[in-house]
């Protein structure tokens, strides 16, 4: 068989401690993650035997160009997906086959083991996901891209906006920005929360007027060659009121005291509690109500999870965000994020924006 790319070598060495024969991958980002194959509609068969990638005509010349050292099967127009992933197995001879348990829903399932009686099926769960927490220097290349055309394009569109524009003027403009730059889109719908808004952790975007409000509260990021990164700054127009102007200071020392404890062999779970004891101690904990951060790459949540019920350990090569922030329900809400790559000796934070309070004056 010829050499497997790496991450699929690494899946492949993990099938004899999971007790398995064989793993088929069924989700189409991990798919994607373990070959480079950026279609749908197809599966990968992993074996120490014969690694195969299982799909359809469409994309038998795409597989060629992105997969060129996978054998791959391709069904013919009248034959469906889980009768050709069927065939394989049964050819293989395969006892014990792995199958993502997170992911395949029962009808699919249930087609799958339709008429299949000597294999058995063995549940997994995260586990090419926890695979995908390490970033390699291609995964880490492509995320910093990511980072710096979510950064240039709002630095382009802050000096343009009015206070005529609406929440959702600012959203699409965005994304027509980030993708002048060469982004995919957006890595996820971009929060634009003005004034009271902005103490809705996950608001939609409206046809508010950014002039409504005497602040904002803007999440976004962009998606380049299938990576996200996740930025959030919280701006204030003409004078910040006392209690805005606590609240940021508090949030902003919670982040940077995060990022000081975040380093290969830290617990997460006290990662979150370095933040969150900072805000606790202001007197604001209640009005921080979600979990410190989260892992980004091919999906914009991923594991690790900073939070307090968190047992995990952040490790080198993870790309984590620090978002920590109070929210004060009919008036306004503060959240500063940064997307962090654990390093061999510490951390180094990927996004560059300015965050201090001076830098968060909004000029419309």
């Amino acid at each position: 068989m010829p050499k497997l790319p790496p991450r699929l070598q690494t899946l492949t060495d993990s099938l004899d401690g999971l007790g398995i024969d064989a793993m088929l991958v069924t989700n189409e980002t991990n798919v994607r993650y373990l070959c480079g194959f950026t279609g749908d509609s197809t599966y990968l068969l992993v074996s120490n035997q014969n690694t195969v990638i299982l799909s359809d005509g469409r994309y038998e010349t795409q597989i060629a160009q992105q997969c060129p050292t996978l054998p791959a099967i391709i069904r013919s127009p009248s034959e469906m997906l889980p009768k050709l992933t069927q065939s394989a197995l049964e050819d293989g001879g395969y006892r014990r086959v792995g199958i993502e348990a997170d992911d395949l829903t029962l009808d699919g399932f249930r087609r799958l083991t339709d008429k299949i009686v000597d294999i058995q099926w063995v549940e997994t769960s995260g586990q090419i996901q926890r695979q995908r927490m390490f970033k390699d220097e291609v995964e880490i290349k492509i995320t910093r891209e990511a980072v710096r055309i979510a950064e240039q394009a709002w630095t382009t569109l802050r000096e343009k906006i009015t206070p005529e524009w609406t929440e959702l003027d600012l959203a699409y403009r965005l994304e027509a920005e980030m993708r002048a730059l060469g982004a995919e889109g957006c890595s996820f719908a971009p929060i634009v929360a003005a004034g009271a808004a902005g103490a809705l952790p996950h608001y939609e975007p409206s046809t508010n007027k950014l002039g409504s409000g005497t602040t904002m509260l803007l999440d976004w990021g962009a998606k380049f060659e299938g990576y996200a990164s996740d930025l959030t700054r919280t701006f204030y127009r003409n004078q910040p009121s006392d209690r805005f102007r606590k609240a940021y200071e508090v949030v902003l020392e919670a982040q940077l005291a995060a990022i000081d404890a975040m380093k290969p062999g830290a617990a997460a779970s006290k990662i979150d509690a370095a933040a969150r004891g900072v805000i606790e101690k202001a007197g604001m904990g209640e009005a921080f109500k979600h979990g410190l951060g989260h892992g980004v790459g091919l999906y914009i949540h991923e594991f690790p999870r900073l939070s307090s019920s968190s047992s995990e350990t952040i490790e080198a090569g993870m790309i984590i965000t620090v978002e920590p922030g109070v929210y004060f329900e009919g008036d306004f809400g503060i959240r500063i994020e940064d997307d962090v790559l654990i390093t061999s000796t510490g951390n180094e934070v990927l996004s560059s924006l300015p965050k201090g309070l001076d830098d968060s004056c909004l000029i419309l």
